[in-house]
């Protein structure tokens, strides 16, 4: 199947549970109508979400990085190659054969070491007789004899062959009048003169219409070091093929153009623009040979197929998202500024997760969905609606979830409580790590402004741990030059949430979210919601000063 009919389905960046979720589930979704689907993450996944696809059986989703396509994601022209012992002769068959202007020629690694094309092997048959005599003086004699379809009777490793050619086959007389020192010299079936050509210092014989070579002239050949090939063609042949022997390592170009295989399709064709050549040879990080890029496959690709879930900012989504061929948005948040050049699917709906809309999907198609599944977008449903609390939560969210919640044999209270503990619970994950896994950025009244949501299920025994806390939120405050950079620890057994905040405004968050007298960090009761609640009181006070 053409990697064109893939559809990528992804969440946002910094992705939560319910963007992982919806997009393994929408993917599914997708594959049961014949969509090839394949569901994408833009980041690193929250301790929250690993425990969900470890509970499920769900491996993670592939790390998408660009929407634009690369070179191994398109359909690249197959890797012919020769090896560089390959005859100037065989490469001509091969490229008839293949119809193929060019050929890499690869090392015995299969490495690419170079490149040969039909008008450097013209040149061989077209250019000065000089190219040709030097090219002979490097052939080793097996190759001259393959390429006249001949028969090497004698070789030697003493041969001494300067790369000129004199043919005699047609003449019995006179043999002084021919210079023939280190020459291939080509004859027919006469004994006496191949002795006395072998004794004048010929380089090598080739003998044409001869079925068979005499001990006494073998003998000679020995002595004076001269190979003696029977051609398996006449006399005009035997002349003509010779010059086909040699190896392409000869004649090949050492100064390609290449590409590696993860360039994108559009870098690599504003390169080749540069250029005159039809294809150009495409390689892995190890060098290998894995196809050719033309000048079609610049004009005639598209850039990846997109389906997001959970945002329709294209700030938030993956790099290049607005060259994609984006198809459809399924969203439960505001519509930012969204514009495509084509109609796209769209589908926001006011309810509390984009997993309640999946989850929506899925029984308005009469499509079952899979206890795993089903496990993986509840557990989606409780975190977006932290358990329900969150005021964003409506009947939806509940009904939705009382039915996954049937279908994967699970207890609401029970399997959410588990769910946050075990993620609030996990040792190994430091407060720095925590703090990126959750962010959203926002640009207010010219603030520029972080609200990063960690969500536990109970906030006291993070008390311990604030020295640990501020310098997490100090130190990527400073790295991200942000005006304010705020921490939400939000509780679900607590039903509220404590604020840390740094940068040149961090002091409008304690306005915005006072403490009790003489606490540092107070839990804000009700507190919880980062999208109805946290940002829009945070928003007020911004204005106020603004």
């Amino acid at each position: 199947m053409s990697a064109d009919t893939q559809v990528y389905v992804t969440g946002h960046i910094n992705p939560d549970t319910d963007s992982i979720a919806s997009a393994i589930a929408y993917a599914f979704f997708k594959r049961s109508t014949g969509v090839r689907a394949v569901p994408c993450r833009l980041g690193k996944l929250n301790v929250e979400t690993k425990y969900l696809l470890e509970r499920f059986g769900f491996e993670e989703p592939m790390l998408l990085m660009d929407a634009r396509k690369r070179l191994n994601e398109i359909d690249l022209d197959e890797p012919f190659a020769i090896s560089d012992s390959s005859s100037i002769q065989d490469t001509l068959q091969l490229m008839a054969k293949n119809r193929q202007t060019n050929f890499g020629v690869v090392d015995d690694e299969k490495k690419l070491v170079g490149i040969v094309s039909k008008s450097d092997l013209a040149s061989v048959g077209l250019g000065d007789t000089a190219l040709g005599i030097e090219l002979l003086r490097q052939t080793p004699i097996s190759y001259i004899a393959k390429a006249v379809n001949g028969t090497l009777v004698y070789d030697d490793p003493e041969a001494h062959i300067n790369g000129k050619v004199s043919i005699i086959a047609i003449t019995q007389k006179h043999l002084e009048l021919y210079e023939v020192k280190d020459r291939i010299v080509i004859l027919g079936d006469d004994p006496e003169s191949q002795i006395e050509l072998i004794r004048r210092g010929a380089g090598a014989i080739i003998l044409v219409w001869t079925k068979e070579v005499r001990d006494d002239v073998l003998e000679v050949a020995k002595e004076y070091h001269c190979p003696i090939i029977l051609s398996g063609h006449g006399s005009m042949n035997t002349s003509r093929y010779i010059y086909f022997a040699p190896p392409v390592s000869l004649v090949m170009s050492h100064r390609m153009i290449t590409f590696r295989e993860d360039e994108f399709v559009e870098d690599a064709g504003k390169r080749m623009a540069n250029y005159r050549y039809r294809a150009f040879p495409v390689l892995d990080a190890e060098g290998h040979l894995v196809g050719y890029v033309s000048r079609y496959h610049v004009l005639n690709y598209h850039n990846k197929k997109i389906i997001m879930v959970d945002h329709n900012e294209f700030s938030q989504s993956v790099k290049s998202i607005e060259k994609a061929q984006l198809l459809e948005v399924l969203d439960h948040h505001r519509i930012a500024d969204f514009a495509t050049n084509l109609p796209v699917q769209f589908r926001n709906e006011i309810v509390g997760s984009t997993a309640t809309i999946v989850s929506k999907i899925f029984r308005e198609n009469q499509i079952p969905v899979p206890p795993n599944y089903a496990g993986l977008l509840l557990g989606a449903i409780l975190s977006d609606t932290l358990m329900f609390e969150s005021p964003t939560t409506t009947p939806l969210d509940h009904e939705c979830a009382n039915m996954l919640a049937a279908i994967a044999n699970l207890d609401i209270e029970e399997f959410g409580q588990e769910m946050f503990r075990a993620a609030s619970e996990a040792e190994d994950v430091s407060m720095k790590e925590r703090l990126t896994q959750d962010i959203k950025y926002f640009d207010i009244h010219g603030c520029k402004t972080m609200v990063s949501q960690i969500i536990v299920a109970e906030t006291e025994p993070y008390l311990d741990r604030e020295l640990e806390i501020m310098h997490a939120v100090e130190s990527l405050s400073k790295k991200k030059s942000l005006d304010l950079c705020v921490l939400s620890l939000t509780g679900i057994i607590d039903r509220g949430s404590r604020f840390y905040a740094a940068g040149e405004k961090a002091k409008w968050v304690t306005e915005a979210f006072p403490n009790k007298e003489g606490e540092e960090h107070s839990l804000q009761d009700g507190i919880l919601s980062r999208k109805q609640q946290i940002v829009p009181i945070l928003t007020d006070i911004i204005a106020k000063y603004a």
